[in-house]
């Protein structure tokens, strides 16, 4: 009868935190300053100005920190250089709003003169521009100083907007635009005197990136400066907005192509007498077909996130179609398609892109491939290879003995040194040997067929459609997945204190049938996501 009556408790427990939210207490980690990249610099740039304004020059490179850009952006800096070029992209920029092709549509006001300074009209546009740029109001002292120099320079030059172009290009390089700055605000409880909470704005900012790769609208931040952030119901209210609206895609997209290492296809390059028929627009559609195709199923299908291993839907171009060995109809734009349920290809590991990318550029790599799918699918550290590693046999792909990649990375792999990480890559990677080094489906190398048999961690398959239902099905797939999307919120690894929201954050996941715009929201309304703590304390030398 205790038993039973225990039991009974501990149901009553579940369901009552089923009622609420029942996330558990998990503070953040400490904040930080995140450069923007490429991708968001032009977005704010198109944000405010439209897309006829042209953003072109070098950007600083980004740096991957544990498999994520969005981590790194918080660990580099701008470079004297980097900052010249930061410099003149904004000057060019600006000399484009202000010149008579845009200025009547773009400037929400006209000088009295041209010829002559006007503060009136200066200010206004400061203020107006310098909001959306910098992602907050404007001082007095910061638009004071600004609307100074451009009449100055308006003066000398006998020309407005060629003062105003200085001031809009002093927004442009400023610290608070080229870098999301987050604050921290103390928000103790009795039990955690060191709490911390993210400004308003910064929480702001934090969640428009987080869920949109742009900065905040004009809506999300004049709900941010009424402090109606604080709230639950507020921030709820918020995050509902910004995952209802079409902004959604484009920070979905963002997220992908950080996590799949897309920033790699701008150095991609294939040796064209092994493949002849590769080239740039076919490996820049590659690249879109993938990110197309998990917006469509994530997004606009509201899909299960475990359905993009399995689906057999795919976006394609005419570039694309003999790479695919399908016919398409279309000379231009894309067009759906779907393959029947005997065909060889089937979900996400069979997209030219991954075969591109984790290939070297006159053969296939199934240890690439293995590594990839291993890190940032699964979330498995495989460590880097030894110095004094000899790839001279894996290279020789015309050997007349051992023909096929299986056969060459058997003997490489008797390795002692490379047992065991090729162990974990070897067998996943050698499931995709049938796409070749640019996902051209084949079924044999060097006149020996293809064998595509193996095991993901005790579980066979016999070929990529196989090997596709198995990462379906992997328990480890949907946790990789929250690990990897709450670390791109943030912009950071999470902490020790954050492990059990982590958990909580699994099992809503699985709940809620793997829909990533329900666990985008649960991140974003997580006190892991809103709240700070202080950086460790340095140790003395």
């Amino acid at each position: 009868m205790r038993n039973v009556l225990q039991l009974l408790v501990l149901t009553l427990l579940i369901v009552l935190v089923g009622c609420g939210r029942g996330d558990p207490t998990s503070q953040g980690g400490p904040v930080s300053m995140k450069r923007l990249t490429p991708a968001q610099y032009r977005n704010a740039v198109e944000d405010l100005f439209g897309t006829t304004i042209d953003v072109s020059g070098r950007f600083e490179p980004d740096s991957r920190r544990s498999g994520l850009n969005a981590i790194g952006t918080s660990l580099v800096a701008v470079t004297p250089s980097g900052f010249e070029q930061y410099e003149a992209m904004a000057r060019n920029v600006a000399a484009q709003v202000t010149s008579p092709a845009h200025r009547d549509h773009l400037l929400p006001c006209k000088p009295k003169s041209t010829t002559a300074r006007d503060d009136v009209c200066t200010e206004s546009i400061v203020r107006s521009f310098g909001q959306q740029l910098l992602r907050r109001s404007l001082g007095d002292d910061e638009i004071r100083v600004r609307v100074r120099a451009a009449g100055a320079t308006a003066e000398f030059h006998a020309d407005f907007y060629t003062g105003l172009e200085l001031a809009l290009t002093s927004l442009l390089v400023a610290p608070d635009f080229l870098f999301r700055i987050e604050v921290a605000e103390p928000a103790p409880l009795p039990d955690r005197p060191d709490r911390l909470q993210l400004s308003d704005l910064s929480l702001a900012v934090r969640l428009s990136y987080f869920l949109w790769n742009r900065g905040p609208d004009e809506t999300l931040l004049a709900t941010a400066e009424r402090g109606e952030l604080n709230s639950h119901e507020g921030l709820a209210r918020e995050v509902d907005r910004l995952l209802a609206s079409e902004q959604l895609a484009g920070g979905v997209r963002a997220f992908f192509e950080d996590l799949f290492l897309f920033d790699q296809f701008t150095d991609l390059g294939k040796d064209v007498t092994h493949y002849p028929l590769y080239n740039n627009r076919m490996a820049a559609d590659a690249r879109e077909q993938t990110l197309r195709f998990v917006v469509e199923h994530l997004v606009t299908q509201q899909a299960g996130y475990r359905e993009l291993f399995t689906s057999r839907q795919l976006p394609i171009t005419r570039s694309l179609g003999p790479l695919y060995g399908v016919p398409v109809y279309s000379s231009e734009g894309w067009e759906n398609m779907e393959f029947p349920p005997d065909h060889p290809r089937a979900g996400l590991l069979s997209h030219a892109s991954f075969a591109m990318l984790f290939s070297h550029p006159g053969r296939s790599s199934p240890t690439l491939r293995g590594v990839f799918l291993r890190e940032a699918l699964l979330c498995q550290i495989i460590p880097e290879a030894p110095a004094d590693v000899d790839f001279s046999l894996f290279a020789a792909d015309a050997d007349s003995v051992h023909k096929t990649a299986r056969d060459r990375l058997e003997v490489h792999a008797n390795e002692a040194s490379c047992r065991t990480c090729h162990k974990l890559t070897d067998p996943i990677g050698l499931g995709l040997e049938v796409f070749d080094g640019i996902g051209k489906y084949r079924t044999s190398e060097n006149g020996a067929l293809i064998d595509t048999r193996g095991d993901l961690d005790g579980r066979n398959f016999a070929d990529p459609v196989e090997l596709g239902q198995a990462f379906a099905e992997s328990p480890l797939i949907g946790p990789c997945l929250v690990q990897n999307l709450y670390r791109y919120a943030v912009g950071r690894e999470h902490t020790n204190r954050e492990r059990s929201l982590l958990r909580y954050l699994e099992a809503r996941f699985a709940e809620a049938g793997y829909r990533l715009p329900e666990l985008m929201r649960e991140i974003a309304l997580s006190e892991g996501f809103r709240t700070a703590s202080q950086p460790p304390a340095k140790e003395e030398t």
